[in-house]
């Protein structure tokens, strides 16, 4: 085996019931729950495992999904296997900030509550989101840059699958011109709001002076940012990239193909879902890829060492 590398998934992989195996089972799963829900003053675990209409707003399913996450990670931890690098989606990103040992799981949470709060305060009313498939990155680029108004790549998620964000007249009009010029196919994302545009620039300047109160440690495992898709060398650097990732386009198959030049042979997927293993059999099928979403997937990770 080469080099490991941890990734976590970002908001869209929530269901009621995630992590529930792990919090019954393992007494530092149920510990990492309950530090999400004294950080967050919200019932954390009955939000993830009881029946409710919270999950899918913004402002609960980032807590919700980081617990989940944080949670599948400690168990993880405790089966010996080690990364070599770390990243996450989005959100998933805090994931990654706690694997690699930049924020305590409490302060990652503390900031997480705030930033769906600020995300879902921030929604602007005529905002929207679209995925299109199968249109090379360059001429969606180029789209975007001559349509009148807000619109620009969210996600650069797999070959053949980005995301636009933007106003939704904008967004609408991309659409048509990319469908134009080849794209099998545009879908509006049912999402509320046009997330990782500039449209929520508050929203990061909020969170920006969350950040400021909570102690950034050594980069103990390297990550890589979303932002930049490069790593993160200096921990100076943290806040202000997780101040830009709001606003800013989501670089995740530039970061994962970064990571493969590396000689990264095997991406575990930690937290709800199976997203991020999806798109990594569109990137390359040159690498292993492990999910581990429910307790009896932890011997998966046995059976590689």
């Amino acid at each position: 085996m080469g080099k490991i590398a941890f990734m976590f998934p970002g908001q869209g992989a929530q269901y009621i019931g995630m992590g529930k195996d792990f919090y019954d089972a393992i007494p530092v799963c149920r510990e990492m729950f309950e530090l999400a829900g004294k950080a967050s003053g919200l019932d954390v675990a009955g939000l993830c495992f009881e029946e409710n209409d919270k999950i899918n707003i913004t402002e609960y399913t980032q807590i919700a999904m980081l617990a989940a996450e944080v949670a599948i990670l400690k168990a993880v931890e405790d089966t010996g296997v080690k990364p070599d690098v770390t990243a996450g989606l989005s959100l998933g990103e805090y994931g990654a900030l706690a694997a690699s040992g930049v924020m305590s799981p409490e302060d990652v949470f503390k900031v997480v509550r705030q930033r769906g709060i600020y995300m879902q305060e921030a929604v602007p009313t005529g905002g929207a989101m679209t995925a299109v498939l199968g249109l090379d990155a360059s001429v969606i680029e180029k789209v975007c840059e001559e349509t009148e108004g807000i619109v620009s790549i969210a996600n650069y998620n797999c070959p053949g699958q980005i995301v636009i964000t933007g106003e939704e007249g904008a967004v609408a009009a991309a659409a048509q011109s990319l469908t134009e010029a080849g794209a099998k196919r545009c879908v509006p994302l049912k999402v509320s709001g046009p997330f990782h545009s500039q449209m929520l620039a508050d929203a990061g300047d909020r969170l920006g002076k969350v950040l400021e109160e909570v102690a950034v440690c050594d980069i103990q495992v390297p990550y890589i940012a979303n932002v930049t898709a490069d790593y993160v060398t200096d921990k100076g650097q943290v806040k202000e990239l997780l101040t830009k990732q709001v606003s800013s386009s989501v670089r995740w198959e530039q970061t994962i193909r970064r990571m493969i030049e590396d000689g990264v042979d095997t991406f575990i997927e930690i937290g709800p879902g199976k997203t991020l293993s999806g798109f990594m059999r569109k990137i390359s099928r040159e690498v292993k890829t492990v999910s581990i979403e429910k307790l009896e997937d932890l011997q998966k990770l046995s059976e590689m060492q």
